[in-house]
């Protein structure tokens, strides 16, 4: 089974490559799903999560996440200690689905993370992968997406790693500069191709 890590800044088009490897007979793991569901399950983790952030859940009980979000998003050092209790957790979730996809006899997942190279889990993968995309087009699409203002999106983009860092870290590179998305997934898939013949 070949592990493909996929990482890059939010809003630059790792779904779409993600959609190309899982019509490839790709399993598709993300680690941003991992860690949603984390919060709203593992009481363990919440309470680590508000031992070191103040109360986080909202009137009706549930984690906050935007409230946890708009904490650490502008803070570097909360950012930090937030990643610190975090990766355990999503690291051995993360081991449990990659041995459900072996047992399922796939023959390729993806591990898709944004702290992909930091959490140590790029270490696992046999290639890792960079998406990449212009930054204003990043704030565009964050901004539809998800229905935030623009300050908030550029917020979230801020205390994320800059291109350099993902070039530097990482095994393949693919820029999502194309005019439509279907040139960008068809680049995907060749890519991910080379990389499944290997």
């Amino acid at each position: 089974m070949t592990i493909i890590g996929i990482t890059g800044p939010t809003g630059a088009g790792k779904t779409t490559a993600l959609n190309e490897l899982e019509k490839l007979g790709g399993a598709i793991i993300d680690c941003d799903a991992v860690y949603h569901k984390l919060l709203k399950s593992d009481v363990a983790l919440q309470n680590e999560l508000e031992n070191a952030f103040g109360p986080m859940k909202d009137k009706n009980g549930s984690f906050d996440r935007k409230k946890l979000g708009g904490v650490v998003f502008r803070d570097p050092v909360a950012l930090e200690k937030l990643n610190a209790i975090v990766y355990p957790y999503i690291g051995r979730a993360v081991d449990a689905l990659l041995e459900q996809a072996r047992q399922e006899g796939k023959k390729a997942v993806a591990v898709d993370g944004i702290t992909l190279i930091e959490s140590g889990l790029g270490a696992q993968c046999d290639a890792t992968v960079a998406v990449l995309a212009p930054l204003e087009e990043r704030i565009r699409r964050i901004c539809l997406r998800e229905g935030i203002s623009e300050e908030y999106a550029r917020a979230r983009v801020g205390a994320q790693k800059q291109d350099a860092y993902f070039r530097a870290n990482c095994d393949h590179i693919l820029m999502n500069d194309c005019d439509r998305p279907e040139d960008f997934a068809r680049r995907a898939r060749e890519l991910f191709q080379q990389i499944l013949k290997h």
